[in-house]
């Protein structure tokens, strides 16, 4: 059995993950989350929020899954949002094509191809459909469109998509949001929440699903003036795999500093550079293991529609490299989509230190000319001319100016433009921010720390298999047990305990089921970090009542008195105390049953 296959024999076993609706079946590409996966994503979107609402003083919204079709419009989704598909003409089944190369081949980012050169491959590949065995050369291969589509309303209703990415929720309330922000830039939005992608082929448990948790970050940035803190982050080394090491025949990967990544120019943007930077230390601290981790840059051709530069960050699992974030310089792509296709500004007024005098070239049509001579349009041919003397005032040196309305050329007299140039003083400009997106997958993080948390070992003579997950992202963070169930003055203690521990927020599981050394291995599984044991040896004393105090990772166990054992465990699980601290402090336990 691979790794990856105890993985998700665990993850369904112990309640992490598991296919949805297999009472009916199953759909490809849906999971539920079980109780300790759903915490366990809890306490990692926590995380998430903490450090990139919070910490970096941004807000947060939630905005709709459903969104009428001009939003996916004016995103460019309905046009471009593809992956390229081939379909198997003995059993009819669809491929993502890309990734059947990618599987079969030495060629790693198949996606960034033309799709006459991916039908080439498949030909020189000989490549068979998964399902049936059936060859697939001269098969064509076509993009689908990942959307999911609906209708709005009753009826027929009005056409709706079931939103791919986060991020259009926050860019289609940029007019109310900038006034949250008093219209000072820089400003950054996030949104945690679900977005849906109609995937070809659903695959690698929650790594490829149709319905995931994405949780994102648009930094809203004046381009010309806006500096990123990137001191912050200058000396976090970090391993990169830019584009120009890509188009090598063998693998080199940069390991530098995010500082020297920008002054080598490795990364052109300093602020994607910044939250590659803040990115770094955030994976590290929910458990993500740093020598299975790096950045790759986007090849030109995988770059999506509206990133003039990209970087993924990217988790090894099981030998494959796979995308678990996205950092895109997005520019002023999608605000200026939104301006153009909408009925409001999606720019921010900024306002000089001082007002400063400009010429300014400007028209005043004569309306009473304009009006007879074309009617309903008269109004659009004076823009128009606005227009072209903003762009071009050399074009009114003649005696006829020609513009363009609703497609059509229109000529119209220079004398009835009135046009002039004037001094003007201004306090302000208009700017479209440009967008800059650290975008990530909750769900993939999850799988990724699951992962790179699962470990084997020995225990007296027994083997063990556990999660090390960081103690603060753990789904449960203590395990409580009365050493026999049968006796009630150790049962009373042990609910006290968990009592009072949950009254202090701590995740508590209380198992009585089984001799105590099974108790143990079930929470190793799930990644519990300590375990609380209530025994007659802590009750008979003469001193206060005690417990003993197990540690996951060592199997290390230590006897504390129970009017500390609260306090203590809030500090060690928090991080503000070392477990080793608490070594020195109390009495060690030797047992059989660690």
């Amino acid at each position: 059995m691979t790794n990856a296959e105890k993985l998700t024999e665990l993850a369904k076993r112990r309640g992490f993950f598991f296919g949805s609706s297999e009472a009916y079946g199953g759909v490809a590409g849906f999971y539920t989350f079980g109780p300790e996966g759903a915490a366990l994503k809890r306490n990692v979107e926590s995380s998430w929020r903490e450090q990139f609402t919070t910490r970096l003083g941004n807000e947060e919204i939630e905005a709709p899954t459903i969104m009428p079709e001009p939003v996916f419009e004016a995103s460019g989704h309905l046009d471009g949002f593809d992956d390229m598909l081939v379909e198997c003409a003995e059993c009819g089944e669809s491929h993502r094509a890309d990734h059947l190369i990618e599987d079969n081949t030495d060629i790693e980012e198949a996606e960034s191809l033309p799709i006459a050169e991916v039908e080439e491959l498949i030909a020189e590949h000989e490549l068979e459909c998964p399902n049936c065995g059936a060859p697939l050369a001269g098969q064509d291969v076509v993009d689908f469109n990942l959307m999911f589509e609906t209708s709005i309303g009753p009826g027929n209703g009005h056409p709706g998509y079931l939103r791919p990415e986060t991020a259009q929720g926050i860019f289609v309330e940029f007019p109310r949001l900038k006034e949250y922000a008093r219209n000072q830039l820089p400003f950054g939005i996030t949104q945690v929440g679900r977005a849906y992608r109609n995937e070809i082929s659903p695959r690698k448990g929650i790594v490829r699903t149709r319905e995931f948790t994405q949780a994102e970050l648009e930094q809203f940035i004046d381009p010309e003036s806006d500096e990123p803190p990137l001191e912050d982050v200058r000396d976090v080394e970090v391993v990169l795999y830019p584009a120009t090491e890509q188009e090598k025949e063998s693998v080199e990967y940069i390991e530098t500093t995010i500082g020297d990544a920008v002054d080598d120019g490795i990364i052109a943007s300093d602020w994607v550079a910044y939250f590659l930077g803040v990115a770094q230390g955030w994976y590290e601290s929910v458990g993500v293991d740093m020598d299975r981790f790096r950045f790759r840059q986007h090849l030109p051709g995988e770059r999506a529609h509206y990133a003039s530069d990209c970087w993924d960050a990217e988790s090894e699992l099981g030998g494959d490299w796979v995308e678990i974030a996205g950092f895109a310089y997005r520019g002023d792509y999608d605000l200026s989509k939104h301006e153009e296709y909408g009925d409001d500004s999606f720019t921010v007024f900024q306002q000089y230190d001082d007002p400063k005098t400009v010429e300014r070239a400007v028209v005043d049509p004569d309306m009473s000319a304009l009006g007879p001579e074309f009617g309903g349009q008269a109004m659009a041919v004076a823009e128009a001319l606005q227009d072209l003397a903003d762009r071009n005032p050399d074009a009114f040196d003649s005696d006829e100016v020609t513009v363009e309305v609703d497609g059509d050329e229109v000529t119209v007299d220079t004398d009835l433009a009135n046009f002039s140039v004037e001094e003007q003083t201004e306090s302000g400009e208009h700017i479209t921010p440009h967008v800059v997106e650290p975008s990530f997958g909750v769900d993939r993080t999850v799988y990724t720390v699951i992962a790179h948390a699962y470990a084997k070992d020995e225990v007296a003579d027994e083997a063990r298999s556990f999660l090390q997950l960081d103690p603060t992202i753990a789904p449960t963070s203590v395990g409580v047990f009365p050493l026999l169930s049968n006796a009630e003055e150790l049962t009373e203690q042990a609910h006290d305990i968990v009592d009072a521990l949950r009254d202090v927020g701590l995740s508590v599981a209380y198992d009585e089921s089984g001799n105590i050394g099974r108790r143990y291995r079930r929470q190793d599984e799930v990644g519990t970090p300590f375990c609380v044991t209530v025994d007659y040896e802590g009750l008979e004393g003469d001193g206060p009542d005690t417990v003993t105090l197990r540690e996951r990772d060592s199997t290390a166990q230590l006897r504390l008195p129970v009017d500390v054992l609260v306090e203590e465990l809030v500090a060690v699980r928090s991080g503000a105390k070392p477990f080793d601290a608490l070594r020195e402090d109390y009495e060690a336990v030797d047992s059989d049953d660690a």
